[in-house]
């Protein structure tokens, strides 16, 4: 089976990185072609279109930043579908909207290809070390067919059922992580205006029923105020902001989200952008000075 891969960001990377080192043979394409580059191999193959992946591959994967940037690798003149034919799949792990992932669906069923939308729970290190969850929306005999490839990259997949359902899954899972990391943040920067120390609340943290498994995962970025990206800003504000865009669309409504992706895009045009989103704290804590 020849795979392709299309966005080497922080994710896409490392993901294509691990199907090349279990002897797969993985077409490379980014809009930056150095990345690709960095990590072209025997079996890595740097190919100039999004298009000469797919024509060259069996089964394409796409880790993408937006919906937007999905859809112009996708319907670009030398975009991916210009690259497919019958029986070959696509799968999306960009973190997207359920509606706009039930349009690629629709589109590409029309074309009479394959589609799954299986975006990932983890980021950098999970990356790295093959242990991202895949969380994946499409028919189950696809499922089963690319299955091999997620036990690669991943330390479980889980079919939430058809097309853009793995999409929701992955919404909801980024909410409740970006609006329980922000109320942390809250309770910290409280504990430390009543002379409460960090590590004390840190410890606190540790192993208690209230506390997200994130914050020991950020404990060491937050401590020591670097922020190096494992999974930046922007994007967690992306997801937030695609929360309440599908709420919208579903007719339900979302305040406490909505207010977090607010202060999320403050710390954005602060210059926060590509940093870690647990840079947040160090944001928040500025405003009270």
């Amino acid at each position: 089976m020849k795979t392709g891969f299309i966005g080497l960001g922080i994710m896409g990377s490392r993901m294509a990185t691990n199907l090349i080192k279990a002897d797969y043979t993985v077409n490379l394409y980014n809009r930056t072609k150095s990345k690709a580059e960095k990590i072209s191999s025997k079996r890595g193959i740097v190919k100039d279109s999004p298009a000469e992946v797919a024509y060259d591959s069996d089964v394409i994967f796409t880790m993408l930043s937006t919906p937007e940037a999905v859809q112009e690798v996708v319907l670009a003149e030398e975009g991916l579908m210009a690259g497919m034919s019958k029986g070959k799949v696509w799968i999306d792990c960009s973190t997207v909207n359920p509606s706009f992932t039930k349009q690629m669906a629709d589109l590409t069923a029309e074309l009479g290809f394959n589609f799954l939308d299986a975006p990932v729970a983890g980021s950098l290190v999970p990356a790295e070390k093959g242990e991202l969850v895949f969380l994946v929306g499409g028919k189950k005999t696809i499922v089963k067919y690319c299955a091999p490839l997620f036990k690669i990259m991943g330390s479980r997949f889980v079919h939430a059922g058809d097309a853009g359902m793995g999409s929701s899954l992955k919404l909801v899972n980024n909410l409740v992580m970006g609006l329980s990391f922000y109320a942390f943040t809250e309770g910290l920067l409280l504990g430390e205006s009543l002379g409460i120390s960090q590590q004390q609340i840190f410890d606190l943290m540790d192993g208690s029923p209230v506390a997200a498994q994130m914050i020991n995962l950020k404990r060491q970025k937050m401590e020591q105020s670097s922020y190096e990206p494992e999974f930046p800003l922007q994007w967690l504000q992306k997801d937030l902001h695609l929360a309440t865009q599908t709420a919208y669309e579903q007719g339900i409504s979302l305040p406490g989200t909505n207010t977090v992706k607010e202060i999320f895009a403050l710390a954005k045009q602060a210059g926060l952008a590509e940093k870690d989103f647990s840079v947040i704290y160090d944001f928040l804590g500025k405003m009270k000075k």
